[in-house]
């Protein structure tokens, strides 16, 4: 049975910095994508970095509304990824989810309908 756990959240000020991390466990995900999801109160869950193993080398996406401020990494020997964010905003405030899913061969995976297994979450709030 796969499981997703995510840790790293909490409160933390604006200006500030969170290193997310998910660990994996119940399968091996050498060929999935990874992905970091997240929901503000009253939005959509929005996908806002994965990374994925491509024909080509390794694939990265980063959301217009977290690039430059955060880097997603993994370490495929743990089973796990990482989420670091800098300089955070209230506007970062959310639920933080991971989620894997298979390799299709295509080029974006920003649907929550690509991801099969999914973490329960962790609150990561930013006060002004």
């Amino acid at each position: 049975q796969v499981q997703l756990v995510e840790s790293g959240g909490g409160l933390v000020q604006a200006g500030g910095s969170l290193r997310l991390s998910c660990v994996a466990s119940g399968g091996t995900f050498g060929s999935y994508v990874w992905g970091w999801f997240r929901q503000a109160p009253g939005k959509e869950r929005e996908c806002i970095l994965n990374i994925w193993d491509s024909w080509t080398g390794v694939r990265t996406y980063y959301a217009d509304s977290v690039k430059g401020r955060s880097t997603i990494s993994r370490d495929n020997t743990k089973n796990t990824v990482y989420l670091q964010m800098d300089n955070l905003k209230p506007e970062d405030t959310a639920v933080y989810y991971c989620a894997v899913g298979p390799y299709r061969g295509i080029s974006s995976y920003t649907a929550r309908s690509q991801y099969d297994y999914w973490g329960q979450g962790t609150q990561v709030t930013v006060s002004s």
